[in-house]
């Protein structure tokens, strides 16, 4: 499976490949970006937790069709987050859009520009029916993008024994809403 790279507005989302790893380490490492999505403290700061974490996605795309990408700064090239899909057969609440970026680069709407050209491409190229997002109660800047991206609180749930919140839209509510 070739994975599509997506370029608009400033964004660039490409194949995660092995050159990530260092970035990647460091991103999983930062306790403030992943405070929401292990809220049991752990970190994955390894190289070959990063290198474990490519290979798992690298693995989605071939069996799903669809997965994460690197969001690479569109000068450097260089890993500055990662944004697409999960969808886990066994124990996952849907087809899940997440998002999760650099410290050095929030604030600068890139989560919410970079969902939104994801979004564009699952239901559009894909032809997705609904997507959701699963958001820590406490993560009032992922349920922000969730909300300028058109999504609404549909149910609470748990992932990995925590509770999140599951917003979701449909593609007949998606319209790609202009930037904010």
């Amino acid at each position: 499976m070739e994975v599509p790279t997506l370029a608009a507005d400033g964004i660039c989302l490409r194949a995660l490949r092995e050159s990530d790893v260092p970035a990647l380490a460091r991103l999983h490492a930062d306790p403030e970006v992943m405070r929401y999505l292990r809220p049991d403290g752990t970190l994955e700061t390894t190289p070959r937790q990063a290198w474990d974490y490519i290979a798992l996605h690298t693995g989605h795309w071939s069996l799903k069709g669809y997965g994460k990408w690197a969001l690479a700064d569109p000068v450097t090239d260089e890993l500055i987050g990662r944004v697409g899909y999960f969808d886990a057969p066994y124990d996952w609440p849907g087809l899940e859009l997440g998002w999760t970026l650099a410290r050095s680069v929030w604030g600068r709407g890139l989560a919410t520009r970079a969902a939104r050209l994801a979004l564009d491409w699952g239901f559009e190229a894909r032809g997705f029916d609904t997507v959701i997002s699963a958001i820590h109660p406490d993560n009032g800047p992922s349920r922000r993008v969730a909300e300028r991206l058109g999504m609404q609180h549909w149910r609470n749930g748990v992932i990995h024994g925590n509770a999140c919140l599951i917003f979701g839209i449909d593609s007949a509510g998606w319209q790609s809403p202009p930037a904010k």
